[in-house]
C-alpha cells in the first residue's frame, strides 16, 4: 500500500509519463553504462527544479533511498542501483530533462542545471567565444556538467584539472533525517522558500548586481601550478584528493544537486596539433618534464597511446570513430541510448544475443576504407609510444622549436605537424580507444573471461611510468592496453584476461601492485560500486549524508540506514 501511495504521489508531481515502474521499462535506468544493475521501485523524471525538490521531499518523507541519475556515462556503476540488498525502497531520480544553462557576466561563468550536458555547455559558450572545463571524451556521450562536478572528473585538458566548484545549490538530509535546501550558489535575491528559489534559478531570474564574487572558486584555479610540480610524490589529480572535496564537488550523488556555478575559459585564437612517436618511454618522460617546467605555455592536451591500443582502436573502435566523424557528436548520446535499449530488448528475446548490435557495427565498419591518416599509420609501424600534443597561441612556436631542436634530435624520436584533418582524426582515434577493449571482449567472448579497466594517477615524480606487471597477472593476460592524459600522469589501463581467469583476484593483485608504486585510483571516474573509498572519502560521504539516504553502498560502504547518533 505504501509503495502504491508513493508511486501515485510521484505521478501527481511529474505526470504519469514521467514515472516508470515496469521492470522491462526501468531496466535501462537500473543498469550501469558498462556493468552493474539493481532493483528500484520507480524511475522518476522531474521536468523542472521544483518537481525535483518535491520528488526528493516525498522520498525523504517515505524513508526511501534516492539515487540521483544523469546521463549514465559513468564507468564504475555509481549512477544506478547495485544489487537487490538495500534495506529500503530505491527510487532513481533521473534529471536529464532539466537542461537549462544561464550565462553570467557575458559568459565568464555559467549556471548549469542538473541535466545540462557538457556538449550543450560547449555549444552555448561558443556563441560568446568561451569554452567549458571539458571538451573531449565523455562530453561526446552526453555527460552532464553536474555529473562531472559530483565525480571530480578530470578530462583531457592539461590546464584545467578536475571539475570543481564551491558554488552550488543542493538538497541535503541532516543527521535527524530532515531535508534542507542548501543555497551556496552565491546569488542573492532568489526568494525565501525552496520553491521560490528553485523557480527563479530554473527561469534564470538573476539580478546581475546580486551575483556575489568572493574568494569561493568555480573551478580548480590552482591546477596549472600543481601539474607543473614534477617533483611531488602526490599525483596531480585523483578522486579522493581532500583538496577538491567540497559539498557538491566530489559528492558522488550523496546530495541532490540542483545547479552549479562554473567558470568558462577564453577560446584560443589559434591551435596546432603535433603527433609524436618514440620507442623510448624515458624520452617521453623527459619531454613531459621539459614542457611542464620550462614552457611558458602549458599544452592544451597531451594524449598518450601505446601501439597496442592504437591497433585495438583501429580495428575495434572504427565504428565509433566513423559514427562521430560522419554523424557528429551531437547525435551520439541518442545513438548510444538507442543501442542500449535495443540490447535490453534483445536480452529478453530467446536465442538472440544481446550483443548483436555490437557485432553488426563491428563487421559493418570493415566495409569502409582505411579511416586513419597515412602518417599516423607509418608512426604506428615505426614507434611503440605515441603522443598527441595540442598547443595554442604562444605555445605553438614554443613547442615547434623544442620538437625540432630537442625531440627530433634524439635517436628514435620524431614528430610531424598535423593538418587540420590529421589533428581531428588523431583525437577521434584517441576517443575511440576508450571503448575498443569492450568491443574486443564482445567479439571474442569465447576466449575472453573479462576486462579489468583501471584509471590511475601516478606520482608526479614517477620515473617508471610504464608498468611492469607481476608474473601472476601477466601470464593470464590476452592484452594489456595503455592510454591516457600524459602530462597529468593519469592513465586508463584496460586488461583483457584469458577465459577461466579469476579476474577478482587479478584486480586485487593489480591494486596491490599500484599501492607499492604510490599510485592513486580511481583517478577520474570515481569509486562507484567497483572501488573501496579511502578513509578520507568515507568521512566526506558520512558528513554529506549522515543517514545514508543518497546513493548508499558506493565506495563499498554499507547500504543500511544510519541513525547518526552512532556516527558522532
Amino acid at each position: 500500500m505504501k509503495q502504491e501511495r508513493l508511486i501515485a504521489a510521484f505521478r501527481s508531481i511529474v505526470g504519469n509519463d514521467n514515472v516508470l515502474v515496469d521492470d522491462i521499462k526501468t531496466k535501462y535506468y537500473r543498469s550501469g553504462f558498462r556493468s552493474g544493475s539493481g532493483a528500484a521501485l520507480a524511475i522518476v523524471f522531474p521536468t523542472n527544479l521544483v518537481e525535483q525538490w518535491q520528488v526528493i521531499k516525498q522520498c525523504v518523507e517515505e524513508n526511501c533511498i534516492i539515487i540521483m541519475q544523469a546521463a549514465k556515462t559513468g564507468l564504475t556503476e555509481g549512477s544506478a542501483p547495485s544489487g537487490n540488498d538495500y534495506d529500503r525502497d530505491v527510487v532513481v531520480i533521473n534529471i536529464t530533462k532539466i537542461k537549462q544553462i544561464h550565462l553570467l557576466d557575458g559568459g565568464k561563468q555559467a549556471i548549469c542545471l542538473p541535466g545540462a550536458s557538457l556538449h550543450s555547455l560547449e555549444k552555448t559558450l561558443k556563441a560568446v567565444n568561451r569554452a567549458p572545463h571539458s571538451v573531449i571524451g565523455s562530453s561526446s556521450l552526453g555527460a552532464t556538467v553536474v555529473g562531472g562536478i559530483a565525480n571530480n572528473s578530470g578530462g583531457a585538458l592539461v590546464k584545467r584539472g578536475p571539475a570543481y566548484t564551491e558554488l552550488a545549490i543542493f538538497a541535503q538530509v541532516d543527521k535527524d533525517g530532515k531535508l534542507h535546501l542548501v543555497n551556496h550558489l552565491g546569488i542573492d535575491g532568489l526568494g525565501e522558500t525552496p520553491e521560490e528559489i528553485l523557480q527563479n534559478i530554473q527561469e534564470g531570474n538573476v539580478d546581475p548586481s546580486l551575483v556575489v564574487h568572493d574568494d569561493r572558486m568555480a573551478s580548480d584555479q590552482e591546477y596549472d601550478e600543481r601539474v607543473r610540480d614534477v617533483t611531488s610524490d602526490i599525483p596531480s589529480r585523483f578522486n579522493a584528493d581532500e583538496r577538491r572535496l567540497f559539498e557538491a564537488s566530489g559528492c558522488a550523488g550523496k546530495l541532490g544537486v540542483f545547479a552549479v556555478r562554473v567558470d568558462s575559459y577564453p577560446i584560443p585564437e589559434k591551435e596546432q596539433i603535433f603527433y609524436l612517436g618514440t620507442n623510448d618511454p624515458n624520452k617521453l618522460n623527459q619531454l613531459r618534464k621539459d614542457f611542464l617546467t620550462q614552457f611558458e605555455n602549458l599544452p592544451e592536451m597531451g594524449e598518450y597511446l601505446h601501439r597496442d591500443i592504437f591497433n585495438m582502436a583501429e580495428q575495434y573502435g572504427k565504428d565509433v570513430f566513423l559514427s562521430i566523424d560522419i554523424l557528429g557528436t551531437e547525435r551520439l548520446p541518442k545513438m548510444f541510448a538507442l543501442k542500449a535499449k535495443v540490447e535490453n530488448f534483445l536480452d529478453r528475446v530467446p536465442f538472440v544475443n544481446k550483443y548483436l548490435p555490437d557485432t553488426i557495427l563491428y563487421y559493418a565498419s570493415k566495409l569502409f576504407p582505411q579511416h586513419l591518416p597515412k602518417r599516423m599509420l607509418e608512426y604506428r609501424d615505426k614507434y611503440e609510444h605515441h603522443l598527441i600534443l595540442k598547443m595554442s597561441d604562444g605555445g605553438i612556436a614554443e613547442a615547434e622549436r623544442y620538437l625540432k631542436e630537442v625531440w627530433a634530435a634524439e635517436e628514435d624520436c620524431d614528430f610531424f605537424v598535423c593538418s587540420a584533418e590529421e589533428g581531428k582524426k588523431a583525437y577521434l582515434h584517441r576517443f575511440a580507444a576508450a571503448g575498443a577493449a569492450i568491443r574486443y571482449e564482445t567479439i571474442h567472448r569465447k576466449d575472453v573471461e573479462d576486462i579489468v579497466a583501471l584509471d590511475i594517477a601516478l606520482r608526479r615524480n614517477d620515473e617508471e611510468w610504464l608498468e611492469t606487471l607481476p608474473e601472476a597477472v601477466s601470464k593470464n593476460l590476452v592484452k594489456s592496453l595503455y592510454y591516457g592524459h600524459f602530462m597529468c600522469f593519469v592513465f586508463h589501463q584496460d586488461y583483457v584476461f584469458k577465459k577461466g581467469t579469476d579476474t577478482k583476484l587479478m584486480k586485487k593483485l593489480m591494486l596491490e601492485h599500484l599501492n607499492t608504486r604510490g599510485a592513486k585510483y580511481p583517478a577520474e571516474h570515481n569509486v562507484g560500486h567497483l572501488y573501496e573509498a579511502e578513509n578520507s572519502l568515507q568521512t566526506f560521504y558520512h558528513a554529506l549524508d549522515p543517514t545514508n539516504t543518497f546513493n548508499p553502498g558506493i565506495g563499498k560502504m554499507d547500504k543500511y540506514k544510519r541513525n547518526c547518533s552512532c556516527c558522532h
